[in-house]
Order: structure tokens, then C-alpha cells, then sequence
């Protein structure tokens, strides 16, 4: 019960400092912000930082849940009438909110006891549930960031990670006993988790007070993790970006998260891909766009030059007459598919015009306007009229 009352008692709220009606990114910046700050590579050997990262990670992990979120604040609002009390209990009344189930909002209370085992029955009465053998909470999700550079981003790469989090103890393996030995079924519950007691007409099925609701109890407990199956420890995981990741795109990691208790299954780590700019291209969806420098002479001439793609360069074709500013397409050069083929490449001529020419150069160019002239061309013949 008393860590039931703990999860009820928390206002992760206060824990990331934002306030109840915060939007999404808000709670992500205050959660990343606070991550960096309190994170033990940043604070080596201060238990009090690590013990406050663990609480931000962990009113991270509900509040950037739409649905967890929604349950904890329906929860909040039903306490705060004074229809359940911290405990869990209800204060009064047959159906608490019309069946809500504190113990939906994190899959399963103190120690893996559902919460709607701790309401019980009336009257003599059996609780809502049987109590079955006891579900173990996962570990909590983590978030972490990389930065690639553009080409690695379109084509895809291999990253290492550095992560520093809880961990299954190397030492027991996570079981939470000493090596050699193994945690034994708790005599007091038979290993359910759950004991039940009868107060006057009132049946109630609560976590047993021997093995705290894991249904195990350790008699010899692992001298690395204290019996908890969990260390914090820095490890490298190594990381395949796929090809085509966008700059802001979300990569999960199954199973990579924070460790679960005494076995329990990890969580998951979610890493955030930045993406460099790059000199050359830009993006746009699977099409990539590039500014190819030409002189005056090969737009009206025509002239086959040479354009960089992702695999090296390849020769185009400047038809005679081309305008400057127009785009011409290569098909499947651009940004790989997941589904196969690629975008394309998109090519925009740009005229680069000399800051200085010699004398035979100048007097060509004369030559030339005369000859424009001539033959009668008007730049701006129709212009702004």
C-alpha cells in the first residue's frame, strides 16, 4: 500500500515544473532540459541528482502519453473532489468515476498490484478482480539525441550511443539475488502478491506486506543492486539510422530503456535525429534540389556540364535557349525510398556573371550586344505593362 500511495502522492507536474494545462512540446522542452541538467554523466556520484532524474524520466514517461496523461489527470481530479483518498480508497459511493481504474494508468501498481484488487468487494463480497499472479511494471521510457550530417541522414548510417540509465544489474543478471542463489515464492501470499482481509462486512485483496506485491522474496539479496536487479551504469548502443531519416524524425528502440525491476521488461528509448545542413543540396520530401553555377554562354549555346549527386557526378544536358532559374529533373537521384527507388534530383541553372572580364572579353560582349540588337531581340519587351 505504501507504494501505491507513493505513485497517487506524486504530481509529476511539479516534477518537470509545468504547469497542468502545459501543451506537449512544453512538457518535452522542461523534460529535456531538466534530463540534461540531472543526468549522472553530468553529475558523477550525487545520488540526489540521480534519484531526481529517475522521478523526471519517469513523469516524462506518463505526461508525454496522451492516454496515461488523461487517466492521471482524471485521477487528480477525482481525489481532489475527495472521491478516492491517496491511498487508493474510496471515500464513498459504489463506482468511484464510472469505472475508471487507477490501475490502468500504469499497467500496474505497488510492487505489480492492480489497484482495482485494492478497492475489494462489499459486503462480503469478492473484489473486482481474482488476484492472479502478480504483473511486473516495466521500465520507464528514455529520449536521447543525435546529430548526423545530411548525406548519412539520406542514405542511412550506423550510430554509437552513449547512454547512462538503469540498467539489469550484470551481476545477477536482474533477478535481484545473489549470484548462486534464487529469489523463492513468498509463503505469506503463495506467491499471488496479494493477501486478503475481512474488516466487519468488507472484504478487501491488498499487496502483501512480505514480498511488497512481486509474489518473490530474496533471502540473500545482490551485494551490486541491494535485491532491486537494477544498476545505473553507462553503456554504448549501437544505432542503424535507416535510410531517408528526416531532421526531428523519432527513432524507437525497443526494449533499450530504462530497466524494469527484478526482470521486469525494459523500456524503450526514443532517440531524436538532428540533421546537419549541407553546402550543396537541400531537401524536399524524397526529391533533392541543387543550384548548378552556369555562364551566359552555355544557356544560349547549350552545353553538357557536370552535377554532383549522392553517388558522384553525372553530366547533364543544357539544351540551347534554356532561361535562366529553370529546373531541370533527374529522375532517381534523390533521397532513397524504405519501399525502394529514390526521389528525384532537381537542378536549377543559375547564370554567374564575371566581376571582371579582360579586354578581348569586353570587346566580344560588345560585339555580341550589337549583334542582339540587330536582330531585334528585346529583353523586356512585354515587361510591366
Amino acid at each position: 500500500m505504501a507504494a501505491q500511495r507513493e505513485w497517487l502522492d506524486r504530481d509529476f507536474y511539479a516534477d518537470l515544473g509545468v504547469s497542468s494545462d502545459a501543451t506537449a512540446e512544453q512538457i518535452k522542452k522542461a523534460y529535456r532540459k531538466l534530463a540534461r541538467e540531472l543526468h549522472p554523466d553530468a553529475n558523477p556520484g550525487d545520488t540526489a541528482a540521480e534519484e531526481r532524474f529517475k522521478r523526471v524520466s519517469e513523469a516524462h514517461s506518463v505526461l508525454a502519453d496522451d492516454g496515461k496523461r488523461k487517466e492521471y489527470d482524471e485521477m487528480r481530479t477525482l481525489m481532489a473532489s475527495g472521491r478516492y483518498r491517496a491511498d487508493g480508497g474510496p471515500t464513498g459511493g459504489f463506482g468511484g468515476a464510472g469505472g475508471f481504474d487507477i490501475g490502468d494508468l500504469f499497467g500496474a501498481g505497488a510492487g505489480g498490484a492492480d489497484a482495482s484488487d485494492l478497492f475489494g468487494g462489499l459486503f462480503g463480497g469478492r473484489s473486482r478482480k481474482t488476484p492472479s499472479a502478480p504483473r511486473q511494471r516495466r521500465g520507464n521510457d528514455l529520449e536521447t539525441e543525435t546529430t548526423l550530417a545530411f548525406r548519412d541522414a539520406v542514405q542511412g548510417t550506423t550510430v554509437q550511443l552513449r547512454v547512462t540509465s538503469p540498467s539489469p544489474c550484470t551481476n545477477c543478471h536482474g533477478s535481484g539475488a545473489k549470484p548462486g542463489t534464487s529469489p523463492r515464492t513468498c509463503v505469506n501470499c503463495n506467491g499471488s502478491g496479494f493477501v486478503s482481509r475481512n474488516q466487519g462486512h468488507f472484504g478487501f485483496s491488498e499487496p502483501c506486506s512480505d514480498c511488497q506485491g512481486t509474489g518473490t522474496k530474496i533471502d540473500d539479496p545482490c551485494p551490486d543492486c541491494s535485491g532491486s536487479g537494477i544498476t545505473v551504469r553507462p553503456r554504448t548502443i549501437n544505432v542503424r539510422v535507416p535510410q531517408g531519416v528526416e531532421d526531428g524524425q523519432r527513432i524507437r528502440l525497443a526494449g533499450q530503456g530504462e530497466a524494469g525491476r527484478r526482470g521486469a521488461p525494459s523500456g524503450d528509448l526514443y532517440v531524436t535525429v538532428h540533421v546537419t545542413a549541407d553546402k550543396v543540396f537541400t531537401r524536399s520530401g524524397n526529391d533533392l534540389k541543387v543550384e548548378l553555377p552556369v555562364a551566359f554562354s552555355e544557356l544560349v549555346l547549350g552545353a553538357t556540364v557536370s552535377v554532383p549527386t549522392l553517388d558522384g557526378s553525372v553530366g547533364v544536358k543544357i539544351p540551347a535557349g534554356t532561361s535562366d532559374g529553370r529546373t531541370l529533373r533527374l529522375k532517381g537521384r534523390g533521397v532513397p525510398k524504405r519501399a525502394g527507388g529514390a526521389g528525384d534530383l532537381l537542378v536549377t541553372v543559375k547564370v554567374a556573371v564575371p566581376s571582371k572580364l579582360d579586354d578581348a572579353a569586353v570587346a566580344a560582349m560588345k560585339s555580341y550586344a550589337e549583334a542582339e540588337r540587330a536582330s531585334g531581340f528585346d529583353p523586356r519587351d512585354g515587361w510591366a505593362r
